[in-house]
């Protein structure tokens, strides 16, 4: 299958990420879809009613789109190191006055129930993150009808997911911002460029790919289908737009020359995600233990404090390695501008 958009009617090979916790909302990837991209909701961290609201509101705008869900993923939170976390952490609440949980807390996000939703309303395409549903899941929506896509890291995920009957891939490098898509939270990410990464997959499978990580402007795209991708997916580029739901404290952490690099940290939610480098990673990054959601929902009230109190030192200011060409302006003319290079 040749240039997956293209499949699906969708002009461009321009992909608008799914962006959970904010970011990603229906303005947005109503704007996308009108520029000739295909965007995704985000499904993370919501209601199953809540995406189910956002899938009616961007179908009435016509134009072919995806739901991405998270898949429920360990490691379990060790007990006495979250108890030791959460005290090491309780300082840091205590500047925006919130209390912390020292009780470990688990959750599916509504695995089950955001999986009957979409294959009793199916949509046009379906990814998954953090891992692969069971391959009778994956069979039951493309039977509903949908194209169903697992997000990869390695060409070894890439062969898992293939045997689990996904159709396509989004093969996301370490470069991308926010979470890392990898199966093992605990695995060191390699250090590969994402072009490089498509080509090791597709050398292992032949299966669609849309490339993820690292993408800073359309001579970026344009190296990416060149290494074999059919479209590429753009996430941080996004985030400073008029349509995203992105913070105020996120939006000019964005373009604050005191936040100059990325790194790879688990500090605030337990698995590894690709953010500015503020003080909370500098304070607790060596001393953080694994373990998500526990992680995320101990840390999740502090954050969203210090994201109201435009604290930038305190919260999640998750980005890609090419943070510094975030434009502002229409989402639509960033899809636009990406595609400036591309021959078509």
């Amino acid at each position: 299958m040749r240039a997956l958009p293209d499949s699906l009617g969708v002009r461009l090979p321009i992909v608008a990420a799914p962006m959970a916790g904010g970011p990603t909302t229906v303005a947005l990837a109503a704007s996308v879809a009108a520029a000739g991209g295909l965007p995704f909701l985000a499904a993370g961290y919501k209601t199953p009613d809540a995406v189910a609201d956002e899938i009616r509101r961007l179908e009435a705008v016509g134009s072919p789109f995806g739901v991405n869900v998270f898949v429920p993923s360990g490691p379990d939170a060790d007990g006495a190191a979250f108890r030791a976390y959460a005290a090491e952490l309780q300082p840091e609440a205590d500047a925006h006055g919130v209390p912390l949980n020292p009780v470990p807390v688990a959750d599916d996000d509504f695995w089950h129930e955001k999986l009957d939703m979409l294959t009793r309303h199916p949509v046009p395409v379906v990814s998954f993150t953090f891992g692969l549903p069971r391959a009778a899941e994956i069979a039951a929506l493309r039977r509903a009808g949908s194209v169903v896509l697992a997000s990869v890291t390695t060409p070894s995920e890439a062969v898992a997911a293939r045997e689990a009957g996904a159709d396509g891939l989004v093969v996301q490098g370490p470069d991308a911002g926010g979470h890392s898509a990898t199966f093992d939270a605990e695995r060191a990410l390699d250090e590969i460029g994402t072009a490089e990464l498509v080509g090791r997959v597709r050398a292992a499978i032949d299966l669609p790919v849309i490339a993820a990580g690292g993408v800073d402007g359309p001579a970026a795209v344009a190296t990416l289908l060149a290494a074999g991708a059919e479209a590429v997916a753009v996430g941080t580029l996004l985030l400073r737009t008029d349509e995203a739901g992105t913070s105020a404290t996120h939006r000019a952490a964005l373009a604050d020359p005191r936040f100059d690099r990325t790194v790879i940290t688990h500090a605030f939610t337990g698995r590894p995600a690709r953010g500015l480098h503020n003080g909370f990673i500098a304070r607790h990054e060596a001393t953080a233990p694994f373990g998500y959601p526990a992680i995320h929902h101990l840390t999740r009230d502090l954050r969203r404090a210090a994201a109201q109190a435009g604290d930038p030192d305190r919260v999640h200011l998750w980005a890609g390695t090419g943070y510094r060409s975030a434009p502002t302006g229409p989402a639509g003319d960033v899809i636009r501008w990406l595609a400036t290079d591309l021959d078509r």
